[in-house]
């Protein structure tokens, strides 16, 4: 299977293909194009003589799209489940469920889309106001660079495309190497539902060379970029005056206070830390247990974490699957390596069959060591006590990242505590940090990112006000 780029409406032949490989079976399933300078150029052209259309398009007839959209990928959800488990090697059932959040996605882009609004200001609440009416209103910036991950390859894209579409906006995507042919599928569905030609475009290849010509071209307008700390803060530091949203990942951390039903929420926790082979920004990575509870949650956690089962990405039965690449297996097994050689032990897992990583949990952890302070996305977690909630509160603070956070406790006081003290974007109280509802803002601080996700709030970052006065005198 060849795909070609997607520009101006068009399925256009690149000058190079790459090979792109399954991630559990090492086979290959597509060529891929491997867009060069002139082509992402010929991409930002297009999306440039788009931009008049889609900010004069009105919202209603923008809503109509994304709502077409949504139906289309609802009447074709089981292949697109296949699509994802194919080249990311994400369970179909993990698979099935981000197919239905994508639609739900597009479906709150269509919503907001009707909802987009300035306010009327009293003017003469100032001396000089008399006579005077000012009003807001909100425009679309023009075009939308998005650079989206492998890990939600269909929903992290309709986290940019959607609102970007919604908001009047013309985007040129740059979806992850490993996973473009969901990005390619949702092209083709856009076609479909009447999207204008060059509103959106499809470039894959080179990160370093499409990345840096987008974030460098004066055309584009708004970057919005989800990825690692070190690319994401390259791309802060030369984007100069445009706009940037920056989700850059996290080790996230779950406290277990005491006195909480522990077997009520291991099966939760654990899904949280093993989903997708902790492929996910927020996966539980760090969990601090109450020293009354620690050997409790440990023994059932660890039992729990032994039942997964691991395998091929298609069977509807297998929990966890290979991790994205080769590179990510040596990479996981040296940090596991560093952390037992420094101390740490290994409860479960810690090798692996293949490309699949054994779910791995580790005790006596030093918060210096990778598996700890880095982000490790990968299926490891690790389990540490504690004596007093404070203590609690400052080790998950210990932390460059702070995207989000959870707490399991029956004390509201405690509760309240933790929305106040835990330095992240999204506390989330007797449950996992890895909830997320997509019409929810979501970002983080430090070195998680800046802006935010989540359909009405990056509608905001992909416009910009304007004022209106009007003397009446």
């Amino acid at each position: 299977m060849r795909k070609n780029l997607f520009i101006n409406g068009d399925w256009v032949e690149a000058a190079e293909y790459t090979e792109l490989c399954s991630p559990y079976s090492s086979e290959i399933i597509a060529e891929i194009p491997k867009a060069n300078v002139e082509e992402v150029e010929a991409a930002l052209v297009a999306a440039d003589a788009a931009r008049k259309t889609m900010a004069n398009m009105p919202l209603y007839k923008r809503a109509i799209i994304l709502e077409k959209l949504a139906s289309l990928l609802e009447a074709r959800a089981e292949e697109a489940a296949e699509l994802i488990a194919l080249e990311a090697a994400k369970p179909i059932s993990t698979a099935k469920a981000e197919v239905q959040r994508t639609i739900q996605t597009y479906k709150f882009a269509a919503e907001e889309a009707k909802r987009i609004h300035g306010e009327t200001i009293p003017v003469d609440a100032a001396p000089g106001g008399d006579g005077r009416i000012a009003y807001t209103v909100r425009e679309p910036l023009g075009i939308v660079a998005a650079i989206t991950p492998f890990n939600f390859p269909m929903n992290l894209v309709a986290h940019k495309v959607g609102p970007a579409i919604a908001s009047g906006n013309t985007v040129v995507l740059k979806p992850a190497s490993q996973t473009p042919l969901t990005s390619y599928f949702i092209g083709e569905l856009l076609v479909e539902a009447g999207l204008p030609k060059g509103a959106l475009n499809i470039v894959t290849g080179a990160g370093s060379l499409i990345g840096n010509k987008l974030v460098t071209d004066n055309r584009v307008k708004k970057i919005s970029f989800t990825g690692s700390p070190a690319v994401g803060i390259g791309i802060r530091n030369q984007a100069g005056l445009k706009k940037v949203t920056l989700e850059l990942g996290s080790n996230a951390a779950v406290i277990i206070d005491e006195n909480v039903n522990i077997d009520k929420l291991i099966p939760r926790v654990v899904s949280g830390a093993f989903a997708f082979q902790g492929q996910v920004c927020i996966s539980v990575q760090r969990i601090y247990v109450h020293e009354k509870m620690y050997d409790l949650f440990v023994d059932k956690f660890v039992a729990a974490t032994k039942e997964l089962k691991l395998g091929d990405p298609l069977d509807p039965t297998t929990d966890v699957s290979a991790l994205i690449s080769p590179q990510d297996v040596k990479r996981t097994l040296s940090w596991i390596e560093e952390a037992k050689g420094q101390g740490a032990i290994i409860a479960t897992g810690g090798e692996s069959e293949g490309n699949i990583l054994q779910p791995t949990v580790l005790l006596n952890v030093k918060p210096e060591q990778k598996v700890s302070c880095q982000e490790v996305f990968a299926p490891i977690v690790s389990i540490m006590k504690f004596t007093s909630i404070q203590e609690a509160f400052d080790q998950v603070n210990d932390s460059k990242y702070g995207l989000q956070a959870g707490i399991y406790t029956d004390n509201i006081h405690v509760a309240l505590q933790a929305t106040q003290k835990l330095h992240v974007g999204g506390v989330i109280i007797n449950d996992i940090p890895t909830f997320r509802l997509d019409h929810l803002p979501y970002g983080g601080v430090k070195e998680s990112g800046m802006g935010r996700e989540g359909l009405k709030y990056a509608i905001e970052e992909m416009t910009e006000m304007k004022l209106v006065v009007i003397n009446q005198n």
